[in-house]
């Protein structure tokens, strides 16, 4: 995986840096009020339970004092510092029994009780107190002044809980929706690239695989930000605290617990070197798949026509093997580092901290107390929730990074920004001088072209299949440019206009129109606020449509599904030709436009073409040649040169290859008539 990507990444997240600042603070406050309930825990065993072998001392009756045996003792972190403190005493612990000693204790170790005899040992040494067995009564007594700071701190603990509780629903929803922003933004970017990238990247590309970029791709980075970073952010900031905690407790347990850091690293780096291998199959294999339902669907009539449903099931078949293969092989990589391994590791923690450090605690002068030991064993089962939930998203995290690297390309392609600006209107004079041109380097289509159409003029362009008709068309609209020679418009050179701007002024009509989603009238517009309702209808008037699209039940405004399929060939034809008069072209194209309609629709295009095409220039792909007897000028191509060139009368007259063309056509006409 590349490196920038990850940079492009943080990159595209820093544009909301504000809200995401905001987050990690609101995280901060509610990991910290959270993480706060393990150190009220361990005061409560230390202090308000364990507590009760603190030292006593003789007292006054008052406030926290405790009456025992006809005198009043209270703990000695009670007393206030300047006032008296009698005798001391103390309260020991044995098994489950609580025992009152009347002095002070030498040190503390392993305890015994003898009828009234408590013996302390220690490092060899022996001690033993007159002692007297506390009461469950006596004992409640002793406890009493515990009670209610313990209530206090359950309240504190629970209302950190809830003052949390919001902190992090503020975090959660300000990450989610920078995450959202974020994703929103860049579909837009990839959107916007799409429509910047010369026509060629489409020709090597098939358009289920660019939709897959769109939309699979930039799914699977949505889930980046808005379930792993935001997931890696709040566990890293949870661990932090964790371990800040960890640090505040026992220095020499943290370090030890530390060590689950570097193993997660380790963990990580070999998880993604393998994971990377395979969600780079898988991305390419969601690829191909789109793009072969894309084909299926747009060549469905083929398919069963010819019969082919067996063989593009079994093409189909082997790329979904082949994306069912390595998502096993990521699945099986997924169960042998995921929460499993997690679950070893917490127990292998909880085994090496009860074994160091546990015994001990449960015996007098222990190295940690018991609320220490409390904390900890918390501290810790909270420390893997995190860690759990990092593993589990690292599938997650490698299949967004293989998209986002997959979107990046996509975005890194050479393409040119959509010029907004209006350009005047040329007369429509254009000439091409010396013009070649290839798709391939070297491998010349058209070779050293040269004619001129003057404004108002109709030029018709034949020739057989791969001739170079079509190409001519790319390079007027500058699709593609030429490599040699100049294509010029009223004597400047297009290449030194902006292909948005040169194209305000060009419509083409295709042989196969193409139809948007919408209603006829919004395909005539394409919802350009300067075509207006009068307009669109005008240009629909003036092509004869009225006559073929009134039978429709809302007219102008009947729905035209995907690619106008409920639509004739011949309505189509004629929504496309009106969108191109809508916009009142300069120069005109019509590849092909009357090859697929019939004799009657053709006879109306015709009819309108006679009055739409004075003022501006008009050039006619055609392979019906008696569709082009009144044009201006003729050429005809053949392996991309004009080896002939005139209007329809100077060229019958030469018999060349314009007349055995139009000979053949009329022959086969004649062939079908009878």
């Amino acid at each position: 995986m590349n490196r920038h990507v990850g940079k492009r990444l943080v990159k595209y997240a820093l544009r909301f840096k504000k809200n995401i600042l905001i987050a990690l603070l609101l995280l901060t406050v509610a990991v910290t009020a959270e993480l706060s309930g393990p150190f009220i825990a361990k005061r409560m065993i230390d202090v308000h339970i364990l507590g009760i072998e603190y030292p006593w001392y003789e007292s006054d009756q008052g406030e926290d004092a405790v009456q025992y045996d006809g005198g009043w003792y209270k703990r000695s972190d009670h007393f206030e510092n300047n006032e008296a403190k009698g005798e001391e005493a103390r309260i020991l612990q044995i098994g489950r029994d609580y025992y009152f000693i009347d002095e002070p204790i030498a040190f503390d170790g392993e305890r015994s009780i003898n009828e009234n005899t408590l013996t302390i040992e220690k490092d060899g040494r022996q001690q033993s107190y007159g002692a007297s067995e506390i009461s469950n009564e006596e004992l409640l007594a002793f406890y009493q002044p515990q009670i209610e700071p313990m209530i206090w701190l359950i309240a504190l603990y629970f209302g950190l809980l809830v003052f949390a509780s919001f902190f992090e629903y503020g975090q959660g929803l300000l990450l989610q929706t920078s995450a959202n922003r974020i994703i929103q933004k860049m579909r837009t970017d990839v959107y916007a690239q799409i429509q910047r990238l010369h026509i060629n990247y489409f020709d090597n590309l098939p358009a289920g695989k660019v939709v897959a970029r769109i939309t699979n791709d930039t799914e699977a980075i949505r889930e980046l930000y808005v379930t792993v970073l935001a997931t890696f952010f709040t566990s890293i900031f949870y661990m932090t605290g964790i371990f800040v905690a960890l640090f505040l407790l026992d220095v020499k347990l943290a370090f030890i617990t530390l060590t689950i850091v570097p193993l997660l690293v380790v963990w990580i780096i070999v998880y993604r070197k393998y994971a990377s291998k395979f969600n780079k199959v898988i991305r390419a294999r969601v690829s191909d798949i789109n793009a072969m339902i894309n084909e299926s669907i747009q060549g469905m009539s083929i398919i069963r026509a010819f019969k082919r449903q067996q063989m593009t099931e079994q093409e189909f078949e082997e790329l979904n093997d082949s994306h069912f293969t390595y998502q096993n092989k990521l699945l099986h990589l997924n169960s042998l580092m995921s929460h499993n391994l997690v679950n070893i590791l917490r127990n292998i923690s909880f085994v090496v901290l009860i074994w160091y450090f546990g015994g001990a605690s449960l015996t007098s002068g222990a190295v940690i107390s018991l609320g220490v030991l409390y904390a900890f064993v918390d501290y810790l089962n909270r420390l893997f929730q995190p860690v759990t939930n990092m593993v589990n998203q690292l599938a997650n995290l490698e299949q967004a990074l293989v998209a986002a690297d997959r979107v990046f390309e996509l975005l890194d392609e050479e393409g040119e920004d959509v010029a907004d600006g209006m350009f005047p209107r040329y007369e429509g004079n254009v000439s091409f001088d010396h013009v070649s041109f290839a798709y391939k380097e070297d491998e010349y289509v058209l070779k050293n072209l040269s004619f001129e159409a003057k404004k108002g003029q109709t030029i018709a362009l034949v020739g057989h299949t791969g001739s170079g008709k079509s190409s001519i068309m790319n390079l007027l609209f500058r699709f593609y440019d030429n490599q040699k020679g100049t294509i010029s418009i009223d004597g400047k050179n297009i290449q030194d206009i902006k292909k948005q701007e040169l194209r305000q002024h060009m419509a083409i009509v295709l042989q196969d129109p193409f139809l948007f989603t919408g209603t006829i009238a919004s395909n005539v517009s394409l919802d350009d606020p300067s075509i207006s309702r009068e307009k669109v209808e005008k240009a629909l008037n003036d092509v004869g449509a009225d006559q073929l699209l009134r039978s429709l039940p809302n007219g102008y405004d009947e729905a035209v599904i995907e690619k106008g399929s409920t639509l004739s060939s011949g309505q189509r034809q004629l929504i496309s030709f009106a969108r191109a008069l809508a916009f009142d072209p300069a120069v005109l194209i019509l590849d092909e436009a009357t090859s697929n309609v019939d004799t009657e629709t053709e006879m109306i295009i015709q009819n309108a073409l006679d009055i739409l095409k004075k003022g501006r220039t008009t050039f006619i792909i055609a392979h019906r040649l008696s569709t082009i007897r009144e044009a201006d000028q003729i050429l005809v191509l053949h392996q991309g040169e004009i080896v002939e060139r005139g209007d329809h009368d100077q060229l019958m007259q030469k018999k060349g290859r314009y007349f055995q063309m139009y000979q053949l056509q009329q022959g086969k006409k004649i062939e079908q008539a009878v």
